[in-house]
């Protein structure tokens, strides 16, 4: 599996954390999540599954929280890892982020997670404000309408 950011660092325990994320595009916009901290961020709309949750029903539950709009699913477009500091729960872990291409469906209201604010921006600067390289690399490939693994148009 495809790892962004930094390895693993010897003798640090990561345990796994699952997580679902959206690429939701309307036209030439995404939809993205301005998280305000630790440190004001944009990140694709998404989070980690529940326990016994599945990674669809989570997508749906975390982006309905974070942008307050409803989705459609349309495609998994693949999965990466990444080490990472996660400040919400004190611990480090191995990230495994599933990334799903997505259309909007309806807006219900404001998001409902504190410090978090939905923002439609063009794709292509969504591409290079996104915090992570994970989240970056998978939105500039649904952009260019290439598979994840670069082998041509869709």
């Amino acid at each position: 599996m495809r790892r962004f950011g930094d390895p693993a660092e010897p003798g640090r325990r990561y345990p796994t954390r699952q997580g679902a994320y959206a690429v939701i595009r309307d036209g030439g916009d995404v939809l993205v999540t301005e998280k305000a901290e630790p440190e004001p961020e944009f990140q694709l709309p998404g989070g980690a599954l529940d326990p016994g949750e599945g990674t669809l029903r989570a997508l749906h539950r975390e982006c309905l929280e974070e942008t307050g709009w409803t989705i459609r699913p349309l495609r998994r477009l693949g999965a990466f890892q990444r080490y990472a500091y996660m400040p919400d729960h004190d611990l480090w872990a191995r990230k495994v982020c599933h990334i799903y291409l997505c259309r909007p469906v309806l807006r219900i209201g404001p998001p409902a997670d504190p410090g978090h604010m939905a923002i439609w921006m063009p794709a292509e600067t969504a591409a290079r404000r996104l915090a992570n390289a994970g989240d970056r690399w998978y939105l500039a490939r649904a952009i260019a309408g290439l598979r994840p693994g670069g082998r041509g148009p869709r």
